[in-house]
């Protein structure tokens, strides 16, 4: 009888154990933009007993087992974010893969900074990036002021004129302007909407990141650009993402210092919804009072019917204020006896004006657990009215324009070893009244006197664009994986010039971009030694203004660029090392406008080399990031560096959370050296001009208060150099003189609070 119970007992642990081998649950976490989040831990959990853990790996995949089927409780966790549980029933034998995704930060202060690795790319996102995650408490670059959202390590963002006007950008090698050849998206669901304005009135690719209130902001992705199917117009050196957060604690935050007063207020009608307003005012901090104005509505809802998730995204903005404007940066030649600093402006006459609505939807339908759809669209009106004076009197860029555009995308992941994307774009662009007139110079005597109106041009442009694209994305073998994409964009340029008739033109090109990306994964045994390489080649391309101005030539439609990128990554214990290498060649674009003059000139051929090297350590209780980057941009056909791309940037950002008194801070240095600005400053005409370096040092302190509802904190910004800085000749001297836009150094004060929530400091 004994021996039966023996055989019993040992049946049925037997019995156990194959159930145990056979019950596995695999799945994958992702991150609030649907990446690939490594280093999570997930618990499978049943009335309280932690039954399984496990750990995702470099490409967000989990494994656990367990030895019952039934209903249990999955949690997952990660450090920066709130942890999410979900029930789930556990079948004997098979079970299908899950997705879960960690969607909102946690309420502690902190900047995330995920230097991607090869191993978390896929068909949505093949670049290496780097992906920035940013607190809802320490977030904008410039609180309660204008300009960019969320300071960039990396990256310089320059407020080139002061006031409301959008900012500048740069990267290693290359001058942005407002946009033309770095895309600017926002992540609506999965769903990219272009931020950027063709052939706008001030600037070819002009994009405003004024539009949003920075407390929806949850993350920043950055990548090459040129290397991604699903971005394409403006995309040439670099592609910037901004993401929005899925949830919003309602607060009211209030910033301000002597001469400037904003106000931010966020409520959730429903846990799957936020509405977000400001309101700001203030004189800036230059010498020319700036009387701005500013009003935001940024709004998001996610609804759920049965295996579709869609995003409703909505934007208004207004702005207007005084423009301070460029100035001389050193003593004026003999040749300008007539420029006249009136206190950081040449002009007081300066100002813009501008207001945008935009409404956008992403449908998200899960056909299978490996196959979804994707259909989207946007709507978009926009009206700038912009005075400005670079020396040759004032002048008035204006426009109205509508945009729209509509997405389709299938996703199919069929196999580790293939993973296919098809998508359909469409967009048209349609400013009208794209005008640039010209007024009188100022006279002190009579200061609201705008002179004698001469229109320069007068346009109604549209730029239509129908896209099919095509991707493929696995593993090769255990050591490689491998993305191969195509997109062929067919423009319509239509310009219908309202001055002069016969420079009206229509044009339509067709451009074709392949892309490709190789990933070497070395063996888990090896990784303490061997990099994580990846090796990317795309082309990309940007539409040119097609205004003729006061030339006599058609500009040509589109300028094309070559993209090569080597990107290896390592990490060591809870050090991060990436360093990226890049080259990019850029076509010859004859003809080019001015949108400041209305002249034409000759651009390209072009190329760059870039070396960026960034290292990012993770401590229990706070971070610190370093990059730095050296480049070399130059024509080719002259040989002269590229004006205004900066050579060297090296930016330190730093956070901490364990201060004495409960104190939290976040820090960050930026440095950005001499700038070409080309030829033709005194004391020799044919010698490099070259304006001054900038250096911000960029800070919060913050405190918490009744149980983290109540932040108290301090902004400030140490600053020497000057934003903005080009090269102007004021009439009637031919020499030309370097200007920009003085960066003054401030201090504010912040007070928000968070509705209903109280957290443990």
């Amino acid at each position: 009888m004994r021996s039966i119970e023996i055989l019993i007992a040992a049946s049925l642990l037997a019995l156990a154990s194959a159930f145990a081998q056979e019950i596995s649950l695999k799945g994958r976490v992702l991150d609030p933009q649907g990446n690939a989040l490594p280093n999570a831990t997930l618990q499978l959990a049943q009335r309280d007993h932690v039954l399984a853990t496990a750990t995702s790996g470099p490409d967000g995949q989990f494994n656990l087992k367990t030895s019952v089927p039934g209903d249990f409780v999955l949690k997952a966790a990660a450090a920066g974010f709130r942890p999410v549980s979900r029930p789930i029933t556990v079948h004997a034998g098979a079970n299908p893969a899950i997705e879960i995704s960690l969607t909102q930060l946690s309420s502690r202060l902190e900047n995330i900074t995920v230097i991607a690795d090869a191993r978390a790319s896929d068909v949505l996102n093949p670049d290496p990036a780097e992906r920035i995650f940013v607190s809802e408490d320490l977030l904008d670059a410039n609180p309660g002021r204008p300009g960019a959202p969320v300071s960039i390590p990396g990256y310089p963002i320059e407020t080139a004129s002061s006031g409301i006007k959008a900012p500048q950008y740069f990267a290693p090698g290359v001058a942005g302007d407002h946009g033309e050849p770095i895309a600017q998206y926002i992540a609506v669901g999965s769903y990219l909407v272009p931020n950027n304005l063709s052939a706008n009135a001030h600037g070819n690719g002009y994009s405003d990141p004024n539009i949003f209130i920075p407390e929806i902001l949850e993350s920043v992705q950055i990548d090459g650009g040129a290397f991604n199917v699903r971005e394409g117009n403006h995309s040439l050196n670099l592609a910037a993402t901004y993401g929005l957060r899925s949830a919003l604690d309602p607060l009211l935050t209030v910033t301000g210092d002597y001469r400037d007063l904003d106000l931010v207020a966020g409520i959730s009608p429903t846990p799957a919804s936020w509405v977000a307003l400001e309101a700001s005012y203030g004189n800036g901090l230059l010498d020319r009072l700036e009387h701005r104005q500013q009003y935001k509505f940024n709004a998001q809802r996610i609804f759920h019917a049965g295996q579709h998730q869609l995003t409703l995204f909505g934007i208004g903005y207004y702005g207007q204020s005084y423009v301070p404007g460029l100035v001389p940066l050193f003593p004026l030649d003999a040749g300008d006896p007539n420029v006249t600093n009136y206190g950081d402006t040449i002009d007081p006459r300066q100002k813009d004006q501008t207001h945008t609505a935009l409404i956008a939807l992403n449908d998200v339908c899960q056909l299978s657990p490996s196959q979804q759809l994707q259909l989207s669209g946007f709507f978009r009106t926009y009206n700038l009215s912009l005075y400005s004076d670079f020396g040759q009197g004032l002048i008035r860029q204006s426009e109205f324009r509508t945009v729209a555009g509509t997405n389709a995308n299938y996703v199919n992941r069929i196999a580790e070893y293939f993973s296919l994307l098809a998508g359909l774009d469409y967009e048209r662009e349609a400013p009208r009244r794209d005008d640039l007139d010209h007024y009188g110079f100022f006279n002190p005597a009579e200061p609201g006197y705008y002179g004698p109106f001469t229109p320069v041009d007068a346009n109604n442009v549209t730029i239509t664009s129908a896209t099919p694209y095509v991707a493929a994305e696995g593993a090769l073998t255990h050591f490689f994986r491998y993305y191969l994409g195509w997109r062929r964009d067919e423009i319509d340029v239509n310009n219908q010039d309202l001055l002069v008739p016969q420079h009206s033109s229509q044009s339509w090109v067709g451009v074709n971009s392949p892309k490709a990306t190789v990933s070497f994964l070395p063996r888990d045994r090896d990784a303490w030694y061997v990099p994580l390489v990846s090796l990317s080649f795309g082309q990309a391309f940007f539409t040119n203004d097609p205004r003729v101005g006061t030339g006599s030539a058609p500009e040509t439609p589109v300028s094309t660029a070559h993209s090569y990128q080597i990107v290896a990554s390592k990490t060591i214990h809870r050090t991060d090392l990436r360093l990226t290498l890049g080259h990019v060649t850029t076509s010859a674009t004859p003809a080019k406008i001015d949108p400041d003059t209305g002249l034409q000139f000759n651009e390209g051929p072009g190329r760059l080399h870039f070396m960026t090297i960034a290292v990012r350590h993770s401590f229990n209780h706070g971070s610190l990031l370093a990059t730095f980057s050296k480049a070399d941009a130059r024509d080719l056909l002259t040989g002269d560096p590229t004006p205004e791309a900066p050579r060297t940037i090296f930016d330190l950002l730093g956070t901490t959370q364990t201060l004495p008194l409960h104190l939290q801070a976040r820090g960050e240095f930026e440095y950005v050296g001499l700038k070409p600005l080309g030829t033709g400053c005194l004391p020799d005409l044919t010698s490099e001009c070259t304006g001054t370096p900038v250096k911000e040092f960029r800070g919060a302190l913050v405190r918490p208060f009744v149980r983290g509802r109540l932040n108290v904190g301090i902004n400030f910004l140490i600053a020497t150099g000057y934003s903005g800085q080009t090269t102007e000749n004021f009439y009637p001297s031919a020499i030309q003189e370097v200007v920009g836009v003085r960066i003054p150094s401030y201090t504010s004060v912040s007070l928000t609070y968070r509705f209903g929530r109280a957290v443990a400091p």
